[in-house]
């Protein structure tokens, strides 16, 4: 499934890189006061990314559904017209053939 890759892949990346940011800024020579905000400041920008990815991933997924019952009901509308068309031929040919049979119906009856 495509949409689980995509998903497993940045959720990878974005893991890689809070982990690699926090370890940045644990081994950075600060206070700890600092050092706990910078680690603070860059969980909450990595929440807020992944919050926007999840939104992105959604409407994509969103957009795919709405597509593809778009294309369903177009097919589905196709399917109903043929059949419509169809169905209008089986009748006729079949009004034609009773019509046939009904002339020599008259034929034999007459003899």
């Amino acid at each position: 499934m495509i949409m689980g890759k995509e998903s497993s892949t940045l959720l990878g990346i974005l893991a890689g890189t809070a982990i690699g940011a926090t370890l940045g800024i644990l081994f950075a020579p600060d206070k700890g006061s600092k050092t706990r905000q910078r680690i603070a400041d860059e969980a909450a920008a990595a929440r807020d990314r992944v919050s926007e990815e999840a939104h992105h991933l959604r409407d994509k997924v969103a957009h795919s559904v709405s597509s593809k019952k778009e294309t369903l009901d177009e097919q589905l509308e196709t399917i109903v017209s043929n059949v419509s068309h169809k169905t209008e031929d089986v009748i006729t040919s079949l009004e034609k053939k009773l019509s046939e049979l009904k002339a020599k119906n008259k034929k034999y009856q007459k003899s």
